[in-house]
């Protein structure tokens, strides 16, 4: 009975999943040459869009011409760039929080 059920689930789950990937795929794309002309953000860009994401993100609740993540970045850069400059992975902060303390 136990297999029966692993069997069901494994079905349901690839039933999913291949729907989900049939779906994605009708997407409509976005026309983006116009973003991708003037200046190209490198590892600073993406450092400092990193710093003033949260800010970033309460200006696009009311501005249409502000972005979090700059569409013309030179790639990998300026995406490690962002990481760390938005905290990610814990370079910045967290330590704290995972200290133990001995109690006296």
């Amino acid at each position: 009975m136990k297999k029966l059920i692993a069997v069901n689930g494994t079905l349901v789950m690839l039933i999913l999943f291949s729907a989900l990937l049939i779906l994605s795929g009708c997407a409509n794309k976005e026309v983006v040459t116009e973003c991708l002309k003037g200046h190209t953000y490198s590892f600073w860009g993406g450092l400092w869009h990193g710093i003033i994401a949260p800010i970033d993100l309460i200006a696009m609740l009311w501005r249409n011409d502000v972005s979090v993540y700059a569409p013309n970045n030179n790639g990998i850069w300026y995406a490690f760039g962002f990481v760390i400059g938005s905290g990610g992975w814990g370079f910045l902060g967290g330590h704290g929080a995972s200290r133990t303390y001995k109690k006296r």
